[in-house]
């Protein structure tokens, strides 16, 4: 009954001509000041050559022993516990939740959910995850995310160490570039009294998307820095760009983007699909979606990813828990709406950025999205290290509830690859 309406949907062939034209306009200032950019490190294969070898383990080990030599011994100590097994494999993890339950159940394998933490703020952190999961038999996560001043951990080493155990490991992270809205970049903007200002989104005016792009570049070629956290449009569009020219950047939208409806998902989806390589791949691998979506948004947005044949290539990542002050109201917890949702929707993403709220509202220090954009010099100084460790282990803890509600309903999880296999 929709045809005749559907019908004046169709996009001719000339609206693609004309966007094409604008992108091959060799007055295009939009595109030659973004080219420019990019010829500071070299031609596409070049940039990835040099990414491919500054992202060797032998060489971010390099930079350890260069910025923080005591971190090779936990490093070590992380290798070692994976060679010889000490962490729990998922058929015993699985057996320990379901006892002989286990063998006879058929897991959903095929629309794994991926066990996500956000946000791994310093090295240490993910040795006291790891040796909490070797004692408790619990899980460590097959995604991070990170939200620290690059500068500051590339000088004290954690940039390195972190990325080398991921290698080790064998999970995927994300980097939070230091070019976004809380670096200053909008002059007019402050604390409470501009608080209106920033409902039109705060994060890359004017050149900054082109600053964007420089620091990446930096950041891929010296430490191999693959995946990386996009907040604004803009950042999005030149990271589609970047990849289309043939530089391997992989990307994830921020929960700050407010995608909150499928039309939003459909949009950004759509561009995915046009500037898409030949072989069919997108450089967007995470969409986070807003924190006030209900589970039919990703069904009715999990249709057209499919259609668009991104439903292995873009994972919906969904917060199931979030930092219990400053950014949500509490409590908030989402893990039974996973569990429902992923029965009929694959390649998800749980995402735990707070405790469960009954436990870390009940800590002396709460959890607090404001405390990733300290330093951590202050952090130190303020006597809160321990408290916001405890922060990140309340999470750690909050995703292995959610791994073990998973196995409870038949459904399977992503951890890390090189751990629990």
């Amino acid at each position: 009954m929709y045809d005749k309406l559907r019908e004046s949907l169709k996009i001719p062939q000339s609206r693609l001509d004309a966007i094409n034209a604008v992108l091959m306009n060799p007055d295009s200032r939009a595109v030659n000041d973004f080219l420019k950019v990019v010829a500071k490190y070299g031609t596409p294969e070049e940039i990835n050559r040099k990414a491919a070898e500054a992202g060797k383990a032998a060489n971010l080990l390099a930079r350890v022993k260069a910025a923080k030599p005591e971190y090779l011994d936990d490093l070590n100590w992380l290798r070692e516990q994976r060679d010889k097994g000490a962490f729990v494999k998922v058929a015993d993890y699985r057996k320990g939740v379901l006892g002989a339950k286990a063998d006879s159940t058929v897991f959903a394998d095929g629309s794994a959910v991926t066990l996500e933490v956000s946000a791994l703020q310093y090295f240490p952190w993910l040795i006291a995850a790891a040796k909490r999961a070797i004692k408790d038999k619990t899980l460590m996560p097959g995604r991070w995310i990170k939200v620290r001043n690059m500068k500051e951990q590339e000088a004290d080493g954690d940039l390195a160490a972190i990325a080398a155990g991921m290698d080790i490991i064998g999970a995927s992270y994300v980097e939070t570039l230091d070019t976004k809205g809380t670096d200053g970049s909008n002059i007019h903007l402050g604390g409470p009294a501009t608080i209106t200002g920033y409902f039109g989104g705060i994060g890359e005016p004017n050149h900054y998307p082109l600053k964007w792009v420089d620091e990446f570049l930096y950041y891929y070629t010296n430490y191999g820095v693959k995946q990386v956290l996009v907040i604004n449009p803009g950042t999005v569009l030149v990271s589609y760009m970047l990849y289309k020219l043939g530089i391997d950047i992989e990307f994830k939208i921020s929960v700050f983007m407010g995608n909150d409806n499928p039309y939003a998902g459909l949009w950004t989806i759509m561009a995915a699909k046009l500037f898409s390589r030949d072989d069919g791949s997108t450089p967007l691998i995470g969409f986070n979606w807003s924190n006030s979506i209900n589970n039919e948004t990703m069904e009715i947005s999990a249709q057209f990813r499919k259609d668009f044949g991104f439903e292995h290539n873009i994972r919906f990542e969904h917060h199931i828990t979030e930092t219990f002050k400053s950014i949500v109201l509490q409590p908030y917890n989402r893990r039974d709406e996973l569990v429902q949702v992923a029965r009929s929707v694959a390649n998800i993403s749980a995402k735990h950025e707070g405790g469960d709220p009954e436990i870390d509202g009940a800590r002396p220090h709460p959890s607090d999205i404001l405390d990733y954009f300290r330093e951590k010099a202050e952090v130190i100084s303020s006597g809160e290290w321990d408290a916001m460790q405890t922060n990140f282990l309340d999470k750690f803890d909050a995703c292995n509830r959610t791994a073990k509600a998973l196995t409870e309903n038949g459904l399977s999880f992503v951890a890390a690859a090189n751990l629990h296999k």
